[in-house]
């Protein structure tokens, strides 16, 4: 069975006109826009016709340690500003969020080749997330305790850490981001942004909304480049906390490093979902669910739901209606409104997702849908696509069913019961999302217990509000980003004792 195609590659002329491929961008470095030290620059590419566009800074260790020193000046200033100003420059820069949504979302499209719907949904999503850290900006408060001392009375304060290295992925740029970058300024930190050297210019675009809104200079910085970038970033002794979202390799580098120094670190990491569907459950609504868990975001997504538990007595109805819904997702230009799927982001991703259908082919899994790339499929002529793809993995050392693909490829699994269901759910090494689909609500509230996740959907996928926590355990991360807990991770406790 084949996907169907939107808007083939190559129909599309001028597709991003407010954007001069020759532009020169700089990064935000206290009160001033500069190019690297060194004038060292590298080009993005548009993963929809694979053509270079703009000159972004490779800023070196020179250039972060300036921008690590401007946060450093900023600091005092920021972290002693009224707590209601620094809610009404974030509410400021939310609103200017709205005013530049369709040029936030046609950006990062332009960058990382997601769909125009789901970057408008994320840019629009943003801005909440601005308006949400701007109401908790009033609330990190400590507590007035009673001690078991005589004579004494005690509190505590809640205050800033300091200088936030705070380390965006490519594939929701300034979704992810928000999720460090407000809270931390909420709770009176300055921040050091280093995006993905795949998608640097949205960022930028997003601290020059935050300058608009009355940011003092220092207090928000972003240094693009790179590898070498993020590494010096992450080694800066001027650095009180880092705040990442990316790979589990590079999380536990970053975890060594921070460390070794008594740096703070909230790591959101790699995933392998686990759909789980149970014969009581609404089919049509859990296939619906379980092609969203494989192809949102072309699955380059940590949430992704890429393994698909079901129970043996509705395991071929299932099968069955999951490749007839994957063969209605439109592939194509991911600026068509109608596409669900674009291209992948890079060159390197689009190598890596394919190299695993090469993989699944050697380990003779049992192809059940899709597995088609670039032109084999029908009406691409060029760009870096990948058909959804669905396979049958019976073996536990399939790395098809254990490894993070981060493409929309997925995998069938069979169980028998509740038991069987939460060992295979539970093998993995990852544990950031998990979802069961089932009408009955004790086992829903049983197993989602049993369930070695952060975050547990029942009967629903990829539902997210800023005042839920969302994170991981196991291998896919420490601390919990969002949710009116997230100011925890970007304030210290302070104890003060008084004796009368």
């Amino acid at each position: 069975m084949t996907a169907t195609v939107s808007n083939p590659v190559g129909t599309v002329g001028n597709r991003f006109p407010e954007f001069r491929p020759e532009e020169q961008y700089r990064m935000l470095i206290g009160d001033d826009w500069v190019a690297a030290a060194d004038g060292a620059t590298f080009r993005c590419f548009d993963p929809f016709d694979d053509r270079e566009w703009g000159h972004v800074p490779l800023a070196g260790e020179y250039d972060v340690a300036r921008a690590v020193a401007a946060a450093r000046a900023a600091f005092e200033g920021w972290a002693t500003t009224p707590a209601l100003q620094r809610a009404l420059i974030l509410q400021r820069w939310a609103q200017l969020i709205r005013d530049n949504v369709e040029a936030l979302a046609r950006l990062q499209v332009h960058e990382n080749g997601k769909t125009i719907t789901e970057m408008r949904g994320a840019s629009e999503f943003l801005a909440m997330t601005a308006d949400y850290f701007a109401q908790l900006a009033l609330g990190p408060v400590g507590l007035t305790i009673e001690p078991e001392v005589p004579g004494h009375e005690a509190w505590t304060l809640r205050q800033p850490i300091g200088v936030v290295a705070a380390i965006a992925p490519w594939n929701n740029p300034l979704g992810l981001l928000s999720w460090k970058l407000f809270p931390a300024l909420a709770a009176g930190n300055t921040v050091v942004v280093k995006p993905s050297e795949v998608t640097p210019a949205s960022t930028l675009l997003l601290a020059r909304l935050g300058r608009e809104a009355g940011l003092p200079p220092g207090t928000v910085n972003v240094v693009t480049g790179a590898g070498a970038t993020g590494a010096a970033l992450v080694e800066s002794p001027g650095i009180d906390k880092i705040a990442f979202t990316g790979s589990s390799a590079t999380g536990a580098r970053i975890a060594r490093s921070a460390a070794a120094r008594f740096v703070r670190t909230t790591l959101e990491l790699g995933g392998k979902g686990a759909q789980l569907v149970f014969a009581d459950a609404d089919l049509d609504a859990a296939t619906s669910s379980l092609v969203n868990g494989i192809v949102a975001g072309t699955g380059q997504a940590c949430n992704a739901g890429s393994r698909v538990l079901v129970h043996d007595d509705v395991h071929d109805e299932v099968v069955e209606a999951l490749c007839r819904k994957l063969g209605e997702v439109r592939i194509g230009d991911p600026l068509d409104p109608e596409s669900v799927i674009g291209p992948l982001a890079s060159r390197p991703q689009y190598e890596k997702v394919t190299g695993y259908l090469d993989i699944a082919a050697a380990e003779g899994s049992e192809l059940l849908f899709g597995g088609r790339r670039g032109s084999e499929i029908d009406g691409i002529e060029s760009g870096r696509f990948v058909e959804p793809t669905l396979y049958a993995t019976p073996e536990p050392s399939s790395r098809i069913r254990r490894e993070e693909i981060f493409g929309p490829v997925g995998g069938v699994i069979r169980f028998r019961d509740d038991d069987e269901a939460m060992r295979i759910a539970n093998e993995t090494r990852f544990g950031l999302v998990a979802g069961l689909w089932t009408t009955d609500v004790s086992r829903a509230h049983r197993l989602a217990r049993r369930l070695e996740s952060g975050v547990v959907w029942i009967n629903t996928w990829r539902a997210f509000s800023n005042n839920v926590p969302f994170g991981g355990v196991k291998s896919s991360g420490v601390g919990r980003e969002i949710g009116p807990d997230a100011l925890r991770e970007y304030t210290e406790t302070k104890s003060i004792w008084l004796g009368l």
